[in-house]
């Protein structure tokens, strides 16, 4: 694998870019989750997990640019072409189709971890262990709750991922279970 390809380095390059550990947090859940649906799809894990953990690495310093200022410097490091249109199609935008399995997951997990670290954060014991499918799925009825999180988006995710969305949800809610510890969810 190139060295432009190896976890530490996409990690140390994303806290570089982002002081914020709320987003840190984000973007190693959406990895975790990643990880989960590349061993599920039997596909390169560590690339999976390396494009969830870029993918939002420019949000802080570039906000307006994101997340083509990140792409640009992804390019220019020698990223793989499936990395970077993977991070372009999170972004839901019709000029940046999602062709890959790993663009289409990494899509359909990315506003669902959202809602699922914020119907952690609100439960009483702030655990992910604590939280079953029937309580994520009410909080994703609450329109109210974490209302920046788009929904739609989720739907479509999993559609096009060709998953039910109550398996779905389901899954990256083990995912991130299986690692909460890590990321502050415990």
């Amino acid at each position: 694998m190139a060295i432009y390809m190896v976890y530490e380095d996409a990690l140390a390059l994303m806290k570089r870019f982002t002081p914020s550990e709320s987003l840190q947090r984000h973007m190693l859940a959406v990895e975790a989750a990643m990880r989960a649906y590349a061993r599920k799809y039997g596909e390169p894990e560590e690339k999976w997990a390396i494009t969830g953990i870029l993918h939002d690495f420019d949000y802080e310093q570039f906000p307006e640019e994101h997340p083509y200022k990140g792409v640009q410097m992804l390019r220019g490091m020698g990223y793989p072409g499936e990395v970077i249109e993977a991070i372009l199609g999170h972004v839901d935008v019709p000029e940046h189709p999602r062709h890959s399995l790993m663009a289409r997951a990494l899509f359909a997990v990315d506003e669902l971890v959202g809602l699922i670290t914020a119907a952690v954060y609100v439960r009483p014991d702030k655990s992910i262990h604590s939280l079953e499918l029937a309580s994520l799925k009410k909080k994703f009825k609450d329109k109210a709750f974490a209302a920046r999180v788009d929904r739609h988006g989720i739907v479509r995710g999993a559609q096009e991922l060709g998953v039910d969305l109550d398996e779905h949800m389901a899954f990256v809610l083990e995912a991130l279970k299986a690692d909460a510890k890590r990321l502050g969810l415990a």
